[in-house]
C-alpha cells in the first residue's frame, strides 16, 4: 500500500502508537443484526475515508458499488477522486456533492436521494478539517446528516507520541462545534474518521447527549483502521455511525475491501418506535 506523503504520515504513525492509549475492547455486540420488516422503510448509509493519496482505488471503488448504500460520505477526497467517482458511479447515484480542500481535508456525499440543504462547517483553532452538514429528503423522511474528519492523533509540532495525549480536547472542540450548527428537531446521523475509539472525548460528548456509535451493538469486528509495520498489522477502531435517539440500527458491519488504510462501515436504519 502506498503511504501518504508528510504530514498525514506522522498521523498514521500516531495511531499506531495510540493503539494502545486509547482503544476500547469489545466483548461481542448487544444484540443481532436484522432486516427491514415486511413494508418497513429504511436507510442505509456508508462512511469511508478513501485515502488522498489513493485516488481512484478500484477496490475503493468497488467496495464502495457493492455495499449498495443509500447515501455515502466519504473523507479525504480529491480532485482526482472526484473524477474517478464521477466514472464509475454517477449511474448510481443521482446525486453527487463535493467539498474541495487541500491534501485530506476533502468531503463527498454520494445519494439516490435529493440534498435538500448543506453547509460547510469550517473547523475550530487547532482543528484540521472542515466538517459538512446536509439534510436529505429520504425514505425515512428528512434525515439529517453531519460528515466529519476530526483531528487525526498528531500534536501541533509534528509529534507523534505527544499528539495521542493532548488531540483528545481538540476532537472535542471539533464536535462540540460540528454539533451546534444541527437542527435540533430531524433525526441525525453523524458519521466519518472520528480519529478515536469508541472511549474517545467526541464520542463521549455525543453519548452525553443522547448518541450512540452503533458498530459496537451490531457487529463483533469493530476494527476500520489497520497498518502495516515491521512489527505486523496494527488494527483498532477510527471511524463511526452515530446516530440519535429518534434513529434505530438494524445491522451495521466493516467491509474488507480497499486499499485505503481505512476500511468501509455501513448501516442499515430505522425510525424508532414512537
Amino acid at each position: 500500500m502506498s503511504r501518504p506523503p508528510p504530514p498525514y504520515q506522522g498521523a498514521m504513525w500516531c495511531r499506531v502508537l495510540a493503539v494502545g492509549a486509547l482503544a476500547v475492547g469489545c466483548g461481542g455486540p448487544a444484540r443481532s443484526a436484522a432486516e427491514p420488516a415486511p413494508g418497513q422503510r429504511s436507510l442505509s448509509v456508508l462512511t469511508y475515508n478513501v485515502n488522498f493519496g489513493l485516488a481512484g482505488d478500484p477496490a475503493g471503488i468497488a467496495a464502495i458499488r457493492e455495499a449498495k448504500a443509500d447515501v455515502v460520505l466519504l473523507q479525504e477526497t480529491t480532485p482526482d477522486w472526484q473524477r474517478a467517482i464521477e466514472a464509475e458511479l454517477a449511474g448510481t447515484y443521482s446525486t453527487r456533492k463535493y467539498l474541495t480542500a487541500s491534501a485530506a481535508g476533502g468531503l463527498a456525499v454520494l445519494s439516490r436521494f435529493e440534498v435538500l440543504e448543506d453547509e460547510t462547517i469550517p473547523p475550530p483553532e487547532r482543528g484540521w478539517f472542515a466538517a459538512w452538514r446536509l439534510t436529505l429528503r429520504t425514505d425515512l423522511g428528512v434525515v439529517q446528516c453531519l460528515n466529519v474528519h476530526l483531528r487525526p492523533q498528531i500534536s501541533d509540532s509534528g509529534s507523534v507520541v505527544s499528539g495521542v495525549f493532548t488531540t483528545g480536547k481538540v476532537r472535542r472542540a471539533e464536535i462540540d462545534k460540528y454539533f451546534a450548527h444541527l437542527h435540533p428537531g430531524l433525526p441525525t446521523l453523524i458519521a466519518g474518521d472520528f480519529n478515536e475509539g469508541q472511549g474517545g472525548s467526541a464520542i463521549a460528548f455525543l453519548e452525553q447527549r443522547g448518541f450512540k456509535s452503533a458498530l459496537g451493538e451490531l457487529s463483533s469486528d469493530t476494527d476500520t483502521w489497520r497498518w502495516n509495520t515491521s512489527l505486523g498489522t496494527v488494527r483498532t477502531e477510527l471511524d463511526h455511525i452515530v446516530y440519535d435517539r429518534r434513529l434505530e440500527p438494524l445491522s451495521v458491519r466493516v467491509i474488507a475491501r480497499g486499499r485505503s488504510d481505512h476500511l468501509p462501515v455501513v448501516g442499515r436504519f430505522v425510525l424508532a418506535p414512537g
